[in-house]
């Protein structure tokens, strides 16, 4: 169970493939990218390298570096290995995942979902030492930013208050930026993110980086990690990821709604965006 404010209870939150043959691939050079959560990092086992699109379909064009580049690039563990708690037990449904983001889940139970929206959003603004914009803000509506964290500061909490105390060394070293996450995975969730974010209007204007959100108690939070189209209809396929409670490796979603276009998802869907463990309604389409 997470730390909580006082009345503030953050509960966690609950709740194939595509042909080779004819799918537009992204030869992926050296890495512009940087992962500082893989000891090495290989292409060929990226997102763009190893999930294919579908015929007629082409991944959607994106900046150099840029977040959705990296999103579209993270790297995933060889196969399709099963998906482990945080305590290295296995989850107890095996079948919802496509793939596994070769990426740490910790040890302790915090990095649940909105929390692996955060620690993506986190890790790339860290890769390129953006530290102005990574910040995020406790469910009592503190913005906690690294940039202060790397000064020296700590958050103290009492009650249902935060303040900084400058009780460590300066220093912005990945040791201390995963410090940083923990305390923010410990305070922060689905309903606290949520109102950090706009909402997208047209869910067919879906970009990488997206997220659908259910900002509540509980809630829960996927990410949109890629986008690819077809120009001559139109129409739009995303694929997202997850984490989940307990505290998991996160992992690539399959497509329930859509056996053959899994793992990617159509913005040309009807209702509501059912995913193997949550149901969103169109309009919990959100942007950072």
């Amino acid at each position: 169970m997470k730390k909580v404010f006082l009345l503030l209870l953050l509960f966690p939150c609950l709740h194939y493939s595509c042909s080779d043959t004819h799918a537009e691939r992204i030869i992926t050079q050296s890495p512009v990218n940087t992962y500082n959560f893989v000891s090495s990092y290989d292409p060929k086992q990226c997102i763009a390298e190893r999930i294919a699109v579908p015929a007629g379909f082409k991944r959607v064009e994106v900046a150099k570096g840029s977040f959705a580049d990296w999103l579209r690039h993270l790297p995933l563990k060889p196969g399709r290995p099963q998906v482990h708690l945080y305590n290295g037990k296995l989850k107890a449904d095996q079948q919802v995942h496509y793939a596994v983001v070769d990426i740490d889940v910790g040890s302790t139970d915090l990095q649940q979902c909105a929390d692996a929206v955060m620690r993506m959003r986190a890790e790339y603004l860290y890769s390129v030492k953006d530290d102005e914009h990574l910040h995020f803000n406790f469910t009592n509506g503190t913005s906690v930013g690294f940039k202060k964290w790397s000064e020296g500061y700590r958050t103290m909490i009492k009650g249902n208050k935060v303040s900084w105390v400058k009780s460590a060394a300066p220093g912005g070293d990945y040791k201390t930026f995963k410090s940083y996450c923990n305390t923010v995975f410990t305070y922060a969730g689905t309903s606290s993110l949520s109102k950090e974010m706009k909402p997208v209007a047209n869910v067919k204007d879906v970009q990488i980086g997206d997220v659908f959100i259910m900002g509540a108690f509980p809630g829960h939070a996927v990410l949109v990690v890629d986008v690819c189209e077809n120009k001559a209809t139109g129409e739009k396929l995303f694929m997202i990821q997850q984490s989940y409670m307990p505290a998991q490796e996160i992992h690539i979603l399959k497509n329930y709604m859509n056996a053959g276009l899994s793992p990617w998802y159509s913005v040309n869907f009807n209702g509501d965006l059912e995913t193997p463990q949550w149901t969103f309604k169109q309009n919990q389409l959100m942007r950072f």
